[in-house]
């Protein structure tokens, strides 16, 4: 709570909101970028036919299972250079090392995920998938996976930007990138332009033309802009920091197994929808695609709170970082809370994106993602909460105990009680649904309960090192 007694409080809260805006709306905008990457590849799929984009998701959704994991061990490298900064405003060798280290584990994950992508065929069919998607479904993610070294280092040096608190190229870079995307894939999939007629191995070769693009454009921006260039990003990259390394690899594995705990709840819940029915499959769906386009927002603003906590960390600044943590939850719970007002109040405004409401053929998939929109109210509430619950304590470096709640609220809570609600009641698909928020909501108030006990646990109090040197014993 803001104290009314004190003007000094008041213009600190107050700078506090200005600074996390500034740097909370690219990292949004960013996100949304990101996902417009995405969606274009899934129209472009669907212009080739139902076929095509039924093995273009079946890879798309192998790949991501593990690329994932590789998108939070990069961003430990947000929350180690905002502390160096916050440490020491001036700060280049230390946070040029962490940068140097950032892109060595880009490197060091990417190996064993492009052997895994490499043999996607072998494992759609060890799962049981159609043997004709399978094989497609392989051979898009043997073009798609060289994207994944170029993607993990653009991220590197996005966090690199954020930590600076200077987002907006990434941002211009990743929005330049939908259009290169757009049309590098059409002319390798439909063989425009005198190129060859690829099919999905064209889709998969745009990514990979998008994603080193992005690298490329932002490496050359931080190369020859003046005041980027003093850090000497690339300079002396083969230069091991063992240290380093081990930290970041420290902080950055939860990161990236909290992250896969979250994606493969949805996975997992989607394969349970389809087992309940084809209308239920289509509904969630729609309602899922609506709840995930507003989590742009919380996923942005986390990425900024953790700039920002990290920053009044490493300056051992407890009132910063108090000011930076409920700031950034602030502005998340109020941004859910309409859209959450929306799903309750005005789910026909929503739908009528995705839906042709007036087509009677439609009129069971509306009525059950009417429905789930209703439990999507709560579940925005609260995953926004432990979106942004989350990102606060990375800031403070702490990620192995929240990586823990995550496993025990997606699959101790979310997953066993939307089993039991969806195949054991008559709830079936709002069971599903009622088992998501109730993760969502176990995660959230796990990561705020270590938020508020951050001074008694001493996740504040102690210095950087002393953290260090404790994992260390």
């Amino acid at each position: 709570m803001i104290p009314r007694s004190s003007p000094t409080e008041r213009a600190a809260w107050l700078a506090e909101l200005r600074a996390t805006l500034s740097l909370g709306w690219p990292l949004v905008l960013a996100t949304m970028a990101q996902n417009a990457l995405m969606t274009s590849d899934v129209i472009l799929m669907g212009w080739m036919g139902s076929e095509a984009l039924a093995a273009g998701a079946l890879g798309t959704n192998l790949y991501f299972a593990f690329l994932i994991f590789g998108i939070g061990l990069v961003n430990a490298t947000s929350p180690i250079i905002a502390e160096e900064l916050g440490r020491r405003r001036h700060s280049v060798r230390e946070v040029r090392r962490t940068v140097r280290q950032g892109l060595w584990a880009s490197v060091t994950v990417a190996i064993p995920i492009w052997i895994v992508a490499w043999n996607g065929e072998a494992i759609l069919l060890a799962i049981g998938q159609e043997p004709v998607l399978a094989h497609n479904a392989g051979q898009y993610m043997r073009a798609l996976q060289w994207s994944l070294l170029p993607f993990l280092f653009f991220l590197v040096l996005r966090s690199f930007l954020a930590a600076l608190e200077r987002p907006g190229w990434a941002l211009f870079m990743g929005l330049l990138a939908v259009p290169v995307n757009f049309a590098a894939a059409y002319a390798l999939m439909f063989g425009a332009l005198g190129l060859p007629a690829l099919g999905l191995i064209g889709a998969g070769l745009g990514t990979v033309i998008s994603s080193t693009f992005m690298f490329v454009a932002l490496a050359l921006v931080i190369l020859f802009h003046p005041r980027l260039r003093r850090y000497h990003i690339f300079g002396r990259f083969w230069r091991p920091d063992w240290p380093r390394y081990r930290t970041l690899w420290r902080i950055g594995i939860p990161i990236g197994l909290t992250l896969t705990f979250e994606v493969t709840i949805f996975n997992a819940a989607a394969m349970l929808m389809g087992r309940i029915g084809e209308n239920d499959l289509a509904a969630h769906a729609v309602a899922l695609q609506i709840a995930s386009f507003c989590f742009s927002v919380p996923l942005g603003i986390s990425q900024a709170v953790t700039v920002r906590v990290g920053r009044a960390y490493g300056a051992q600044d407890a009132e910063g970082v108090t000011r930076a943590g409920w700031t950034s939850f602030a502005l998340t719970m109020g941004f859910m809370g309409v859209t959450a007002s929306l799903m309750m109040f005005a789910p026909h405004l929503l739908l009528g994106a995705f839906l042709d409401l007036s087509d009677p053929d439609n009129a069971g998939v509306i009525a059950l993602a009417r429905s789930f929109l209703v439990v999507a109210a709560i579940f925005q509430l609260a995953d926004g909460a432990q979106a942004v619950g989350a990102g606060m304590l990375r800031g403070l470096q702490d990620t192995r105990v929240p990586m823990l709640y995550a496993a025990l609220g997606y699959w101790g809570v979310g997953l066993p009680l939307g089993v039991i609600l969806a195949f054991g009641t008559s709830l079936r698909g709002i069971g599903i649904w009622i088992g998501l928020a109730s993760g969502l909501a176990a995660v959230a108030s796990l990561m705020l309960w270590r938020w508020l006990r951050r001074d008694r646990l001493g996740l504040v109090t102690a210095t950087p090192q002393d953290v260090q040197e404790a994992f260390a014993r």
